[in-house]
């Protein structure tokens, strides 16, 4: 069975203020070439269909326009939520929709319910597990704890019960939006830690053949069946040397399996460049990022005057700009900078406690304390955005920034 399996679309999204409608529409068109030219028999989407709770109308537009365009293929799709998106607006009409062979799954009570197709060689089970909240989830799915890796361990005990009930030799696939313990994250993932801890092993998938993994933007191999597709495009500039690609997978008899990635449309390629304003306004070897979108840090120890503008004459598709001056390493500054730098929010606000006690770290039941506070105003974000339709900001930047406009 040929098995085309791509993530993350993010329908909505910009790009630092750049509209990607159009570079969206691209990929569908790409992705439907791809499915009819590679003889595609199945197409997998492992959730962040969407930007947003509530998309925007030209995404939902768009979305409705990929699914025609799958259903006159003829060829099954399925679909599940990510934490990007809301799992009871996505699924609104799954029922009806199903019957055009789109098969959406974002409910968790249906984790142990596969879309069943057959080949030559017998039946492959489909199990959709869409993005579990462990907060929201946990007494579902009868899980220990609120914890990622209890519930994605009770969902997968429910597909590895459902698959033992059925003919030997069926083979099995799940989708799943995780963080996955050996993935590298990029600085466009919407940060998804509970209890101080985002990250689930790998062996949790343990029992199936291929896990089509969603969330991270970067197309990786956890292991040889455990595979993030990444995300079709570009979302931040950390995404700047990723290879944007869909895997193209044959899943054989007894389970044996061939992959290769097939390429994404890039509408214009990314560039980071670091130093003084003079110095990247005459660097001949910076001419080659002259067409890119461009991420500016600039060095200068004092702020350039319109440093924008002056990079626009150059770098017409410059879009950020990260203010990072040179300092001595006794400047209080950049020794605050080198701490917050890569540093959690828990890790933050332990060394707060830490600072105005004197140097008198947090104990273990502070610790939860301040656990369970970053994890209630997480989760409130999530419930507000289901009910509210009010949208987090996802692209984050730590450090000074200013984008192509903003003044």
């Amino acid at each position: 069975m040929r098995i085309l399996h791509t993530s993350d679309w993010h329908l909505g999204r910009s790009f630092h203020r750049v509209n990607l409608l159009d570079a969206q529409r691209a990929f569908i068109g790409h992705l439907v070439r791809t499915v009819r030219e590679q003889q595609v028999d199945v197409v997998l989407v492992a959730g962040d269909v969407h930007d947003r709770a509530v998309p925007p109308l030209g995404a939902v537009a768009l979305f409705d326009e990929a699914l025609h365009e799958l259903a006159d293929l003829g060829v099954p799709t399925i679909m599940i939520s990510g934490n990007h998106d809301s799992a009871r607006r996505l699924g609104v009409g799954a029922g009806l929709i199903g019957r055009a062979g789109i098969h959406l799954r974002t409910d968790p009570a249906g984790v142990g319910t596969p879309v069943v197709l057959t080949d030559a060689h017998g039946d492959v089970a489909f199990y959709g597990l869409p993005y579990l909240e462990p907060a929201l989830v946990r007494e579902e799915l009868g899980a220990p704890r609120a914890a990622h890796t209890d519930v994605l361990t009770a969902a997968m005990d429910r597909v590895r019960a459902d698959l033992a009930a059925r003919p030997a030799g069926t083979r099995s696939v799940v989708l799943a939006h995780a963080f996955v313990t050996g993935g590298t994250a990029s600085d466009s993932e919407r940060d998804i830690t509970v209890g101080g801890v985002a990250q689930v092993p790998a062996a949790v998938f343990d029992g199936v053949d291929y896990a089509a993994l969603g969330h991270l933007h970067g197309c990786q191999t956890i292991t040889e069946r455990v595979r993030y597709s990444g995300s079709p495009l570009a979302y931040s500039f950390s995404e700047a040397d990723h290879r944007k690609t869909m895997w193209l997978l044959d899943l054989g008899p007894g389970g044996s399996l061939a992959a290769e990635r097939i390429d994404c449309p890039v509408p214009r390629p990314l560039a980071r460049i670091r130093g003084r304003l003079g110095d990247l306004l005459r660097d001949p070897g910076l001419a080659r990022h002259e067409d890119a979108w461009v991420e500016a840090t600039l060095t200068d120890p004092h702020r350039p005057d319109e440093p924008m503008a002056r990079l626009a004459e150059r770098f017409p598709h410059v879009l950020s700009l990260v203010l990072d001056p040179e300092r001595s390493p006794q400047d209080p500054l950049a020794s605050y900078a080198r701490r917050l730098r890569d540093r959690s929010d828990q890790e933050i606000a332990e060394d707060f406690v830490a600072h105005v006690r004197g140097g008198l770290a947090a104990d273990d039941r502070e610790r939860g304390i301040l656990t369970a506070a970053l994890d209630h105003v997480r989760l409130g974000e999530i419930e507000s955005e289901s009910t509210a339709g009010s949208t987090a900001g996802s692209e984050t930047k730590t450090g000074t920034t200013e984008e192509a406009g903003a003044r």
